[in-house]
């Protein structure tokens, strides 16, 4: 039986960039608890490298960026929370620069504020808008955020500790979120958080694929529980592929940044030969679907590992300064960039869909938001632009922290939860179930759910996951939880809303592409998945 009670204002569980925003925000005028699930700077908030989309620059604008976004998204991209988050990124990026992150500078430095700042261009993308620091931007939001956060009086920030499930308070009319249950990594005991607001920022599901560009907490944590509290989910068929992880042994979940294509670099097969321009006008800069699906079949086509990406034709000094994490990873590896193409191939890397919400977070449970990858806004639509996903991290955020901070006083404390109850379950001898099943599901998952599809591959699949599913929960019912139970749990849980939306969409469009409906319908709307239906 569980002893440990934390009674925070608000719980936040990630400490991602949505995550750290929206509590710095709230600690202004609440008591905030944020809990992660391994070590500070460990999501996928800290590895990701690209930038920032924001409009900074004179010559741009919303209205392109917003086109741009809408574009990307393949028709079904909301338009009003496009046009939500663009106007909101300008403010987003200059919290940041007060924040003192460090993004990298124009090299003539002729203006000065915010359009000092070098600007690259990505995917997509119209403008060059993409604010960065180097080739390492996540690094440097998520340890300026963290430091603020470890500084600020009002926020505790607890390490090693994975959420178990929501608490949902059903004798209320309508139900209302008031914690969650939490496992202590460190002791192995779960705790009781009870809190007027919960939110959730734990990121995407990548980890459900075999091959992925996220760290290994992306396990889909904060869906998987929403969805289990009776929380609607939306467009989870829409798994964006990132075309470029480097291909190496020894270079596990390790991106090659987009903004090496925005920076001149092409793709190459073995002989040397481009093939990009044969499948979209922009060739290396088309959308990322489009790049990962022709990386795909080339592939297959010719029975190969991996692709290339040249960009040998920049001076070292460029690369150095440019892309400098890269350049050190890949000589780690015996890889020189600057006089030989990187070999790279296509990895999970984004969730488009997630747990519903609107602008201002609110899920379909009062008293429970969520933030950032873990979410569907409705600004990816069927396919991410580059650079878009910190920026939603960012103004949603800030706009939930606004909400909560309006709507707090008029919201009743929680009720006492009952402790946690382990009394019926025993110690695990057969770990090696949670390992093998876990191989399976990301294997499967890669084979019949990945970059292209068919009815076919999507029922073997279906199969599969209710299966496993049914051996997870006899399991977890049996036996005390652990961090791998728990991720395999919630894995097994986002697949089967992965299959089950990606065999409601009859046709092809943005990161959902299948052999049975190769065509784009004239009219389509968002997937929609509701608890017990």
């Amino acid at each position: 039986m569980n002893s440990s009670n934390y009674q925070p204002d608000i719980l936040i569980i990630g400490s991602g960039a949505a995550g750290l925003t929206c509590a710095l925000q709230l600690a202004e005028h609440f008591k905030v608890t944020v809990i992660c699930k391994g070590e500070l700077n460990q999501g996928s908030t800290y590895y990701a490298q690209g930038g920032i989309a924001a409009v900074i620059d004179d010559a741009d604008s919303i209205d392109q960026h917003v086109s741009d976004t809408l574009t990307a998204g393949a028709g079904i991209c909301s338009k009003q929370a496009v046009e939500f988050t663009v106007r909101n990124s300008r403010e987003a990026i200059e919290q940041l620069v007060q924040r003192n992150v460090s993004f990298t500078r124009r090299d003539d430095k002729k203006r000065e504020g915010i359009a000092d700042y070098h600007l690259t261009q990505e995917g997509g993308h119209s403008h060059r808008r993409i604010i960065h620091s180097a080739d390492a931007t996540g690094r440097e939001v998520s340890v300026t955020l963290t430091e603020d956060a470890l500084r600020h009086p009002n926020i505790t920030l607890q390490t090693n500790r994975v959420a178990v499930d929501l608490i949902v308070d059903d004798n209320t009319i309508p139900k209302r979120c008031t914690g969650a249950y939490v496992l202590n990594r460190s002791t192995s005991s779960v705790e009781l958080y009870q809190s007027k607001f919960t939110i959730l920022a734990t990121g995407g599901a990548s980890k459900v694929y075999l091959y992925t560009s996220n760290p290994d907490g992306a396990s889909g944590d904060g869906i998987a529980m929403a969805w289990r509290a009776g929380c609607r989910v939306g467009n989870m068929e829409f798994n964006q592929f990132h075309p470029t992880c480097l291909y190496h042994p020894q270079a596990k979940s390790f991106l090659i940044t987009e903004a090496l294509r925005g920076e001149g670099a092409v793709l190459k097969l073995a002989n040397g030969e481009r093939f990009m321009s044969r499948y979209h006008p922009k060739a290396e800069l088309a959308p990322r679907d489009v790049v990962a699906r022709a990386i795909d079949h080339e592939m297959k086509r010719l029975g190969e590992d991996c692709v290339y990406l040249d960009i040998s034709h920049k001076s070292r000094e460029f690369l150095q300064q440019h892309f400098p994490t890269i350049m050190e990873r890949c000589l780690e590896l015996g890889i020189d960039i600057s006089q030989q193409p990187i070999p790279v191939v296509p990895a999970a890397h984004y969730t488009c869909g997630g747990v519903m919400v609107n602008n201002s977070g609110q899920t379909d449970i009062p008293s429970l938001y969520a933030i950032g990858e873990t979410t569907f806004t409705g600004l990816h639509g069927a396919n991410r632009l580059a650079s878009n996903s910190l920026l939603e991290c960012l103004v949603y955020g800030g706009s939930t922290a606004g909400d909560i901070i309006a709507n707090f006083d008029s919201t009743p404390a929680p009720t006492n939860a009952p402790a946690w109850d382990e009394s019926q379950v025993t110690n695990s001898d057969e770990d090696v179930v949670i390992s093998h099943n876990w191989d399976e599901l990301r294997r499967f998952m890669w084979d019949y759910v990945g970059i292209v599809r068919t009815d076919k591959r999507l029922k073997r699949a279906l199969n599969r996951a209710e299966l496993l599913q049914y051996e997870i929960d006899e399991y977890y019912s049996n036996y005390k939880v652990s961090n791998d139970l728990l991720e395999l749990r919630n894995l097994a849980q986002v697949a089967q809303l992965i299959i089950r939306s990606a065999m409601l969409r009859k046709e092809s469009r943005g990161l959902h592409y299948t052999l049975d409906y190769p065509e784009t319908l004239a009219h389509s709307q968002d997937t929609i998945l509701r608890p017990n239906n």
